[in-house]
């Protein structure tokens, strides 16, 4: 039977007990669990915003209206003793529409005697449930969202998609449907999502109860900012967000890193960020400068900032067997730990195990040796990198988190792993917090992750995959996003068929929400420690100068390109952290009725005033670019203009990305770039 319970709906039968209540406008969140009362997980919802939802209970029917948004409820409670098994039955049947009626996504019937289940609690012995949930879905709908996925597949309809994290992959589990709702799976399970034409699945391989948010709205935008408020929205991106970035695999000594950034202002080329990657340390673990190869590392700081430059170290979460701080975390819990068999979990230069973001007590220890040993010395930006966290082998059932098993609580580890650093750069005083990671969950926006899509390959179909996952990502509510320009692994510097992949990579690199240069170049210089152990190895140059004259020449004028778009880059930016838009943006966000918006899959918004589309294909000196309707377009290279409703081949010589800029709008991008075509 129905009853209320405080701003909710409750239903109990058979075992299980179902809530719907308002969560947020136009929004509902639904729990339901097998022989227990509900929990209040708040692995990434926020409290809601005060607000009552509208419940009608008419005996077996009851509605919950809130909104755009209404859940219908059916219970269904029959038993006949002169009909045996066959007449006995209790369950509960959702139903989600719009307030005409409009059916939004419906949970799946019984089928008569297929006798299937809309919500499949499976027992795992002595232990929780492995939970399948099922619902009919439009099969003409569109999906966007999900994350990050290494594949040029922009509508997800009729993917499968695994719901975990691997290096080079986010399982940020929130769907944008074309039909007019936004579902948002709020289990950190390891698990899978299966968005058929007949049905769309979600599945959890152990979980304590089904939970999840569903909201409606107008348009796109309306459904992402709506996720943006219910998860938490981006921090302002600092000013020194907004420029240039320079890194490679690896400056492996102070003097290397500073003269790279005295370079760049020898040559007037902006520069906002310089990164100091990993195996800047003595250990994995031990979370500070090696003085072997960093003896002064206070005043390297010192000299990037009076060079108006920030500088980034890097920070893994592998604790080396060999670190001086292994045997206090091992003794305080502080650890991962393995179910069976040795408890390593990784072997990278070192055997390691990785530290335990789940943790409080792990964030905090890690923190406090970050602080001491970066922070103190004036450094205020991390690159925390294997957020994955990446295990040797993705065995996700033979690890064990402070909150719980990996195979429950896994996908929670990138979120906790941005809200240690970020908690603590704010209580010492930080405004701004800005880090690197390599991958994210839900609500890890809201703790200054900048998320960029792993370690990558060098080639033309790795390029084409970054702007489907980039947007994606920014659908899914992670709004600071970026790659590895010119892909990580692979890339030599003196090949000409890779200059031009970077080139191509670096002018999109332009008009992405960070842009940053890095990469694993060939060939590879091997380093040894003082004390005569291996060490890790650094790649080829990979500076802007690195390419070659006519390759430098194109890349600094992007560099300038980016720099006079800052007024624009920031609000974009402000965007974001006053709304939760993307920065990035698909066709359809802007344009939403215009059907063949919702089909580009290798052009984007920058904003909603610039339309970019990168030149990926080898050897193309042109392309195609579609023109939403209802405005007129300026051609930035060449300043013709263009009315919107066609699709128009662009020119593209070797230094033009093509963009087109909506007329009355974004003219700081039209001069920024119109100055630039001129001086070449």
């Amino acid at each position: 039977m129905f009853v209320l319970d405080d701003n909710g709906l409750l239903w109990r039968g058979n075992g299980e007990t179902v809530r719907v209540e308002a969560w947020g406008p136009d929004s509902l969140r639904v729990r339901a669990r097998m022989m227990g009362e509900i929990l209040d997980a708040d692995y990434a919802l926020l409290p809601p915003p005060d607000g009552e939802a509208q419940i009608e209970i008419d005996g077996d029917l009851a509605t919950v209206r809130n909104g755009k948004i209404q859940a219908l409820l059916r219970a269904v409670s029959i038993h006949d003793p002169d009909e045996g098994a066959h007449g006995d039955e209790c369950r509960c049947e959702i139903e989600f529409c719009t307030p005409d009626g409009r059916t939004l996504l419906k949970e799946l019937p019984k089928g008569g005697s297929l006798k299937l289940h809309a919500r499949r609690f499976e027992a795992i012995r002595g232990g929780d449930h492995e939970l399948t949930a099922s619902f009919q879905s439009p099969q003409d709908e569109k999906l966007y969202g999900m994350g990050q996925y290494q594949q040029h597949v922009m509508d997800l309809k009729g993917s499968v998609l695994e719901l975990a994290h691997r290096n080079s992959q986010a399982s940020v589990p929130f769907v944008l449907s074309s039909a007019g709702y936004g579902f948002f799976w709020h289990d950190p399970s390891i698990g899978s999502a299966t968005f058929g034409r007949n049905r769309t699945e979600w599945h959890s391989q152990s979980t304590k109860q089904l939970d999840y948010w569903i909201t409606a709205g107008d348009t796109p935008a309306e459904i992402v900012r709506a996720f943006a408020g219910a998860t938490g929205k981006a921090p302002m991106m600092p000013e020194y967000g907004l420029g240039f970035w320079q890194c490679k695999l690896r400056y492996w000594n102070q003097e290397q890193l500073l003269e790279v950034a005295r370079e760049h202002k020898r040559r007037g080329l902006p520069l906002d960020v310089i990164v100091c990657d990993f195996f800047h340390w003595p250990r994995m673990g031990d979370f500070r400068f090696d003085e072997a190869f960093f003896p002064d590392p206070r005043a390297m700081v010192e000299e990037l900032k009076s060079l108006g430059i920030e500088l980034m170290v890097s920070v893994w979460p592998q604790v080396s067997i060999d670190s001086e701080n292994f045997q206090e975390m091992r003794d305080n819990n502080l650890l991962v730990r393995a179910e069976s068999g040795i408890d390593l979990h990784m072997r990278f230069e070192d055997p390691c195990v990785f530290y335990d973001t789940t943790n409080p007590a792990a964030r905090q220890y890690v923190w406090d040796k970050c602080k001491q040993n970066y922070f103190d010395l004036g450094i205020k930006t991390f690159w925390l990198d294997e957020a994955e966290p990446e295990y040797e082998a993705y065995d996700y059932a033979n690890y064990r988190y402070h909150a719980g098993p990996v195979l429950q609580v896994g996908n929670l580890y990138p979120q906790h792993y941005a809200r240690g650093f970020y908690e603590g750069q704010t209580a010492a005083g930080q405004t701004d917090p800005v880090n690197l990671l390599r991958c994210a969950w839900a609500g890890s926006q809201r703790y200054g992750a900048l998320v960029w899509s792993g370690d990558i390959q060098s080639t033309w179909e790795d390029f084409r995959c970054q702007i489907t996952a980039g947007l994606h990502m920014g659908v899914a509510g992670i709004p600071w996003w970026t790659t590895d320009i010119g892909g990580f692994y692979g890339g030599d510097p003196d090949d000409e068929g890779f200059r031009e992949l970077l080139v191509r990579w670096f002018q999109w690199g332009a008009f992405c929400p960070v842009m940053r240069l890095h990469g694993f170049r060939v060939p590879e210089t091997p380093l040894t420690h003082p004390d005569g152990r291996k060490n890790c190895p650094t790649g080829a140059d990979n500076e802007v100068w690195s390419y070659g004259e006519e390759v430098y020449e194109i890349l600094a004028r992007y560099i300038h390109i980016r720099e006079e778009m800052r007024p624009y880059v920031r609000d974009l930016m402000r965007q974001a952290h006053d709304d939760g838009d993307p920065v990035m943006r698909p066709m359809f966000y802007a344009y939403p009725d215009d059907e063949a918006c919702w089909t580009m899959d290798d052009q984007y918004l920058f904003g909603n005033d610039v339309i970019v589309a990168p030149v990926v294909t080898p050897g193309a000196r042109e392309r195609e670019v579609f023109l939403p309707s209802g405005t007129s377009w300026i051609e930035v290279s060449t300043g013709r203009v263009h009315e919107g409703g066609h699709t128009t081949m662009a020119s593209a010589p070797l230094d033009v990305i093509p963009v087109f800029v909506r007329k009355g709008a974004a003219m700081p991008v039209i001069e920024a770039i119109s100055r630039s075509a001129a001086a070449r």
